[in-house]
């Protein structure tokens, strides 16, 4: 009973770390990826679409993007997409495909972007925590019900503190790799 607690909290809290990796992919570092625009949706007859599924989206080099739509009729509707995602280019439409050109990154930017990965680590952690709390409410149930001691239900809340404690872990070890990366001239 106390062990499908157990593997319950961490699988819950495995999801949270992998949901802040897809965060952190999706922030921009020194080199451009085409994971910058993956939550940009495009709408495609009434529809909103990722954009990735309308067109052909490749990373040319470290600053370019490109798009080229599979209906040449959407490439309006693309480049009014990415001018409202408001991600810091304007998309340059030559007809046939769409360019994504970014300039360099100025060390203001960096920061600010560091800022954002903070802030999605944090959520990440608030989840991890809310996750351990409603595990030892779980404990303090079953102890409550006599399914298990006191010194059962202590040294179960210890277990949950120590899959706890080590989620909290990799989520800074991800923070700081990430912080690293994106501050690399």
């Amino acid at each position: 009973m106390l062990q499908e607690i157990y593997n319950n909290t961490s699988e819950h809290m495995d999801k949270s770390i992998e949901a802040l990796k897809r965060d952190f992919s999706t922030l921009r570092t020194g080199k451009v990826t085409t994971n910058i625009i993956d939550h940009i949706k495009v709408d495609y007859y009434g529809t909103p679409t990722p954009l990735n599924q309308v067109g052909n989206v490749i990373a040319m080099d470290a600053t370019t993007i490109s798009i080229t739509p599979w209906e040449k009729n959407m490439l309006s509707a693309i480049e009014k997409a990415i001018q409202e995602a408001n991600i810091g280019v304007n998309p340059n439409n030559d007809g046939d495909f769409i360019k994504l050109y970014f300039p360099a990154m100025t060390s203001e930017q960096r920061q600010e972007i560091v800022k954002q990965a903070k802030g999605m680590s944090e959520k990440a952690k608030i989840a991890i925590r809310n996750i351990r709390k409603d595990s030892n409410h779980q404990i303090k149930e079953l102890e409550k019900a006599k399914e298990i001691s006191e010194d059962e239900s202590r040294r179960a809340q210890d277990e949950i503190q120590k899959i706890t404690d080590a989620h909290v872990a990799t989520v800074d070890s991800l923070l700081s790799n990430k912080e690293a990366d994106i501050l690399k001239v």
